[in-house]
Parts: structure tokens; sequence; C-alpha cells
């Protein structure tokens, strides 16, 4: 009796094997890199923000008039005005020294995670659509549209403490996942580069909402004519979390649970792990059996109801009293920012966030105090964005090696002779 003969080996598909686009791989370099890269660039962009503080320092420029005659003043002018900026900015944003009692210095600390906590969340969306090779820069209609949902929960519905508030938290964070669920659909269906349709997205929602803030028996406020909605029911609100001294609220403890939860989905679950993998190598991941168009559609409504916290906390914890058109701040593309220097991953989203938390709480201080132009912080904001984006420039500065380059092995050194051995070379 003959062997059974074995079944033939299928060749795999023709797209086995391809390497993603360019602007894929290059996103997925600039987006998941180093960790070293953001912390030099991040050191770089403050020098930077130092030369120009001390540029536009009157003293300074007033002493670089007779340098020559005595540089001592101009160099005790620049250090004056570049550590009071500085100094400013640390106590503006993390404790201040300058008050009495532990209660009053550490305000500074919760008004920095105050402004951290809508960078956090939109950044965690920003950085989990990067994993999965797609470039979300639709975090402004997205926070528009969360906090349209959750502002008409919050003055329409009257309900209890807290389902009143449970229901304008979800109500946000579905219409900001069904927001971006438009373009991961588009994308998955269609092919549609989802950098386009987040962006007419962000126009659609813009006007949208100014619609629904001008019309009345939607969002705008009963009596009024200004386009903006009425004061949100204090059932809806979300609680403070360190005392009515404060107003850090508990729009952080949910960020914080969002940075949890996208860890757990990237790091632990299977779902993240197809997430990864499409983010990876689009081609290889469906040779694989992974539908990378339903992974597109999905890891897009994660990110939009993750962006979706960031609305909600905006609503419901931050402006409470009524909010227009304006109510995203900038905060959907500043989140951008966030996920690239955190490395879209969450811990550094994390640390990212309130780092640049502590940028806006400490700028204001800064210009207080020392007539620093505010304008200052967000140029070194985005220069952190410019030097992540090149980090053979970052690399070269500071002299590290750069990837994929290994250091020539050196020539042994050959031994010199003596006269005794050159001439028995010689006679031989």
């Amino acid at each position: 009796m003959s062997a059974p003969t074995p079944a033939p080996i299928k060749s795999p598909p023709a797209d086995f094997g391809i390497e993603p686009s360019r602007w894929t791989s290059a996103l997925q370099r600039v987006s998941t890199g180093n960790g070293m890269i953001s912390v030099l660039s991040v050191i770089l962009a403050l020098i930077a923000g130092a030369i120009m503080i001390a540029f536009t320092d009157p003293d300074v420029q007033r002493t670089a008039g007779y340098f020559f005659s005595r540089p001592q003043d101009m160099l005790a002018a620049v250090w004056a005005a570049v550590s009071g900026a500085y100094v400013a900015l640390f106590q503006g944003a993390v404790y201040n020294f300058r008050v009495d009692g532990f209660a009053a210095g550490i305000k500074p600390l919760t008004e920095t995670l105050k402004f951290a906590t809508p960078l956090i969340a939109a950044g965690l969306g920003v950085g989990l659509a990067f994993r999965a090779g797609l470039f979300n820069i639709g975090g402004q209609g997205q926070m528009l549209m969360a906090a349209a949902a959750a502002g008409w929960v919050g003055t329409s519905l009257n309900l209890p403490w807290p389902l009143h508030m449970l229901v304008a938290i979800i109500a946000g964070v579905i219409a900001g996942a069904l927001w971006a669920g438009i373009a991961g659909l588009l994308k998955a269906r269609t092919g549609a580069h989802e950098v386009i349709v987040t962006i007419m997205l962000n126009h659609i929602a813009f006007y949208l909402l100014a619609w629904m803030l001008a019309t009345p028996g939607i969002l705008q406020a009963p009596g009024s004519s200004n386009p903006k909605t009425a004061a949100m029911a204090e059932s809806a609100l979300l609680p403070g979390i360190l005392g009515s001294q404060y107003k850090l609220h508990a729009g952080f403890i949910l960020a914080l649970i969002a940075v949890a939860f996208t860890w757990w989905l990237l790091e632990r679950s299977s779902l993240g792990f197809r997430f990864r993998a499409v983010g990876e190598n689009p081609a290889a991941a469906k040779v694989a059996g992974i539908s990378v168009g339903k992974m597109y559609f999905l890891v897009m409504v994660i990110a939009g109801g993750l962006i979706g916290i960031a609305g909600v906390s905006q609503m419901l914890g931050t402006v409470t009293s009524g909010f227009g058109g304006d109510i995203d701040a900038g905060i959907g593309f500043d989140a951008i920012t966030v996920a690239l220097l955190g490395r879209s991953t969450p811990l550094g989203i994390l640390a990212a966030g309130i780092l640049f938390g502590a940028f806006k709480a400490g700028g204001f201080a800064m210009q207080a105090s020392e007539n620093v132009p505010i304008e200052i912080v967000l140029v070194v904001q985005s220069l952190i964005v410019l030097f992540i984006a090149a980090p053979p420039l970052v690399r070269a500065i500071f002299g590290l090696p750069q990837p994929g380059t290994r250091k020539k092995p050196k020539k042994p050194k050959t031994p010199k002779k003596n006269a005794a051995q050159i001439a028995e070379e010689v006679s031989a």
C-alpha cells in the first residue's frame, strides 16, 4: 500500500514581504523611535528657548551695547533673564516657594495636571492610531463632537448625580468614537487617506458645532443670542478630587484610566497585537489572516473614544459655565505633539502630557512675573516636534552614533623591530 501523496504547499501571495510605504515607515520611525531622542529634543528646545529669552530681555539688549568693554554685565543679565524665567516656569507649574503652606505651594502642580488631562486623553487617541500606521489628525473634530454630545446631555437632561455625569461621559465618548469611525470606515472600504478625511471632518465638526450653538433648542442657551451653551447642570459635573480650593477634577482620573486601558490594549490583548502588526507591515498582517480594513476601522473608533474623553473633561470639569466654538483650545493638534514626544506609548504619552501641561501652566506665570512672551513657550513646543522629527540632527548635535553604523575595527599595531631583528632578516 503506497503512502498518501502530501498536499502541495501553496505559495504565499505575491504581496507577502512587501515593505510598507515610505510614508508609513517614516511615521513609524518618528512615532516609535528611541525614547532618548525625546529627552534630548526637550533639552535642545529648552536651550533654544533660553536663547530667545535672552535676546528679548531689555537688560540683555542694553548691556550688549557695551559688551566688549564690560562683558560681565551682559553675562549677568543673560543669567538673570534665563534663570528668572525658568524659575518662574517651575514655580508656576510645580511648586511655588513664595507662598506659605504646602497646600498653597502645591496649587501650581494641580493646575499642571488640569491642563494635562485633555492632552493625555487626546494624545492616547493619536498615539494609538500611530501604532496601527494611521495618522489621526482629526482630534479637533472628535473633541468638538464629544463636547457637543456631552454638552447636550449636561444641559438638556434632568438626572441625579452620578447617573447624569455617567450618561454625559458615555455620550461624549460615543460621539468621538463615531466621528473618528467615519474616517476609519472610509479608509477601510475605499482606501481614502486618513489625513485628508480627518482634516475635512475637522472643518465639518467646527461648522456643525457653530450651527448647533447658534440654533435655539439644540445647544444655544435659552433666551440668549450668543453662540454659547448654558451652564452645565451640577448633577453632570466631574467632582473635584483635592478640594474646592483646587481646580483639578475627576477628569484626570479618567485620563489615568484611559492610560491603563490603552496599555492593556496594546501590550496584553490580541486586538492590540493585531493593531501593532498592521502598523508594522499591513501586507504581512494580511497574509497572517488579519483583516487590515477591520483593524483600521476599529482602531479609529477606539482612538476617537479616547479623544472624546478629552472633550468630556473640558466640558464637565474645566469649562462648566458654558462653552463656545473654541472649546477644543488647540488640544486636538497639541495631542499630535504629545503623542510624538511620548513615542506613542501610553506611559510616554502620560509623561509628555504632564510636561506640556507644565508648559501651559508655567507659561502664564513666566509671562506675568518675568514679562516673558507666552509665544516663546509655543516656540519651544514647536521645536520639540522639529527635533523629534529629525533624529539624525539630534544625534549629530550630541555626538551619538547613528543607528545601523558600526565602528571600524582598529588595525592591530605592528610591533617595532629592533636593529638585531632587522639584521637577522636581511642576512636570511
